[in-house]
């Protein structure tokens, strides 16, 4: 979401590289770039205003300290105020309140209230092992009740009925009944959206919002929506005590204006970011990670959280005995890890989350390019027998057309998987035992520049 940010706040750092200390002249030349880059990326022009009111009054007259450069001490002044921007603390979401909580969801049609509904559902019975229960508001459109209920069931949570035409009010107390008879931790109230912010629409969520006594009141919002955004959410600021926001979309192509503009406006602060279209696409908000992925600096614990939570550790326990004992490393193997890596969120996600200099040198290709060769690559191993995976070296030109019509790729990519293979299982070999070591010394001059040596 934030590429095209990253990049031009990136050129506006490096105009602070080589200089000896922090000047009102290079300061002025470097903030006219980052204003450029804030309002391309669709941040509204007060928030711009103020953003660069305080990196300008934190920056101006900053000695350069110890080691550092002012490049990296301007790239400090931003993150701070990026933070600042995107709220200082890790707000998070409140659990500790007595049971059922009941949380509500309101945002325009569109914005992905539903789905966020059940990944937030999936979400608390994974991270807080909460007892939800579901239910939807939206009597207008029959289609959004049964896509709940659907979603309810995919996640494994408990779904309140509700039937077109009846009073939404009405449904809220029942499911709020049900839920205190049936020992739930947690309510999740779906409510009805619109295209646009009308007076109806309003009446009709704070009438829900009286008759449960929400305890979380979440606006959902589409990152893409741009300044559309703002107007939406001043209206709905205006019409409920918000707790919090839902950014969705955020693995798309926009331009990440939304995400410093709506916290900014409202005073609200953003609690969850979607990141796909997947149930389990959902993360919890951090600002000093936020604001360290668009200054370009990655966002490597993340990354290790999704490695321990989705990772099977029991079958990368069993490929390292496998190659320290020096068996064969087969395409079975190789399938195994491709799945992990999807399981992470496709090569794209992996490389999203680490530093710029790395992801630029992490793949010559796109994540989006990487993540169908990932797919293409597990579906060139899955269109050979059971005999193949286990003895690549069987496979001759025959079988390479075999196997490459049976996964729609061509040869030339079977080809491209088996000597990848080979170089995979040369590597493996080289790690039998005691050889490890050695192999990790032989590695440290071929470390990418910046890159520390392996301790």
């Amino acid at each position: 979401m934030f590429d095209q940010l990253t990049e031009r706040l990136g050129r506006a750092v490096q105009i602070m590289r080589g200089r000896g200390r922090v000047t009102e002249e290079n300061v002025a030349e470097t903030l006219r770039e980052v204003r450029v880059a804030l309002l391309e990326a669709d941040v509204a022009l007060p928030v711009v205003k103020s953003f660069i009111d305080r990196v300008k009054a934190g920056a101006l007259g900053a000695e350069v300290a110890g080691s550092l450069t002012p490049g990296q001490a301007f790239i400090g002044i931003l993150q701070r105020e990026l933070v600042a921007l995107l709220g200082e603390s890790q707000a998070g979401f409140a659990l500790n309140v007595q049971p059922p909580q009941v949380v509500l969801l309101a945002g325009l049609q569109g914005a992905g209230k539903t789905t966020t509904a059940g990944k937030l559902a999936r979400w608390l019975q994974e991270r807080a092992r909460r007892r939800v229960l579901l239910v939807s508001t939206d009597v207008r459109r029959p289609a959004a009740i049964l896509q709940l209920q659907r979603i309810a069931e995919s996640v494994g949570a408990d779904f309140f009925p509700s039937a077109a035409g009846a009073d939404p009010v009405s449904i809220a107390r029942s499911a709020l009944e049900a839920a205190r008879r049936g020992v739930y931790d947690t309510l999740i109230v779906d409510t009805a959206g619109r295209l646009h912010v009308d007076s109806e629409l309003m009446q009709e969520v704070q009438s829900i919002d009286g008759a449960v006594q929400s305890h979380q009141r979440l606006f959902v919002v589409d990152a893409m929506a741009g300044q559309d955004a703002l107007n939406a959410a001043r209206a709905f600021g205006a019409a409920l005590a918000l707790t919090g926001i839902v950014l969705t979309k955020a693995d798309g192509d926009a331009r990440g204006g939304a995400a410093l503009s709506v916290r900014f406006v409202t005073g609200t602060p953003i609690v969850f970011l979607g990141v796909g279209e997947k149930l389990e696409a959902l993360q919890a908000f951090d600002p000093e990670r936020m604001a360290s992925r668009i200054l370009g600096m990655g966002d490597v614990v993340s990354l290790v959280e999704d490695v321990q939570r989705r990772v099977d550790v029991a079958a990368a326990e069993k490929l390292a005995r496998k190659v320290v004992q020096g068996k064969q490393f087969t395409l079975l193997d190789l399938r195994a890890q491709l799945e992990q890596v999807r399981k992470l969120g496709g090569l794209s996600a992996v490389i999203d989350k680490l530093p710029a200099q790395l992801s630029q040198r992490a793949s010559g290709v796109s994540g989006e390019q990487a993540d169908r060769e990932l797919k293409r690559q597990i579906a060139i191993i899955d269109s050979m027998t059971a005999q193949e995976r286990r003895q690549a070296g069987i496979i001759d030109g025959s079988r390479r057309r075999r196997i490459a019509a049976g996964a729609g790729a061509r040869v030339q990519d079977v080809n491209r998987l088996l000597k990848q293979f080979q170089d995979m299982q040369k590597l493996m070999k080289g790690m039998k035992g005691g050889k490890l070591g050695r192999l990790l010394a032989g590695l440290r001059g071929a470390l990418p520049p910046g890159l520390p040596p392996s301790r």
